[in-house]
């Protein structure tokens, strides 16, 4: 089985299914995974890629340290502007998405749900899902969108497309693959009792695990399951 994950920023593909991508890839599967925006320049008023370089270039190699973790096969860098996606026409963002799903051919893929709060992750959303319109030779037969501790639960009750999980990942093998990888962004961990905790992403998946009779899980809402057998 081929699966393709997109996320908006480094980090993003660890906090939202790191545990489900780490059983994909212990079961065999090929796993590989799109990160849209760099994910610093936004700490500025201007985006200033050279004055961030260094730091810049410490995220990918984080990033890359944890898709070894996780078993991605390859990670792709699209090094769009952080938290300015939405300056961006969306149809020059999807076919960047576009390119890879033609490459990759993914069976499942994975990418944010959009009822998050962060703008990106709302962006990113809507070109997986445009790039992903079924044709009559379409190949994906699962799509997923998952939770982003400090992005999904910061959203507002009142929004009409908060994140009600209908699809739960079992984890219990794999949480702590998930828990190493986070490790790897140094950067971008904070210290509990902040959602990007290390502590938080262990109680996220119990409480996620029990709420589906599960000890721990991953959750996620279903966009769209096609079964073309016929």
């Amino acid at each position: 089985m081929k699966v393709l994950v997109v996320v908006a920023h480094p980090d993003d593909e660890v906090l939202g299914c790191g545990a489900t991508i780490a059983k994909h890839a212990s079961n065999g599967d090929t796993v590989n995974s799109i990160i849209v925006a760099e994910g610093i320049t936004s700490r500025d008023n201007i985006r200033k890629t050279d004055f961030r370089k260094k730091e810049l270039e410490k995220l990918k190699s984080h990033s890359l340290k944890a898709a070894k973790i996780l078993g991605i096969k390859s990670t792709h860098f699209l090094n769009l502007p952080d938290n300015r996606l939405d300056s961006l026409d969306l149809i020059d963002i999807t076919k960047k998405i576009e390119q890879y799903i033609l490459k990759f051919k993914p069976d499942i893929v994975y990418t944010h749900h959009y009822g998050d709060l962060n703008i990106d992750h709302r962006t990113v959303h809507n070109a997986v899902i445009t790039a992903c319109r079924p044709f009559s030779s379409y190949f994906i037969k699962k799509i997923l969108t998952f939770e982003n501790p400090s992005s999904t639960e910061w959203q507002s009750l009142s929004f009409n497309s908060y994140f009600k999980p209908n699809y739960f990942e079992n984890i219990e093998n794999t949480i702590n693959k998930k828990i190493k990888a986070m490790k790897q962004y140094k950067t971008e961990l904070k210290k509990w009792p902040h959602t990007r905790s290390l502590e938080f992403l262990n109680i996220l998946a119990q409480y996620r695990g029990s709420i589906s009779g599960l000890k721990y899980a991953e959750a996620f809402f279903v966009e769209r399951i096609i079964n073309n057998k016929k």
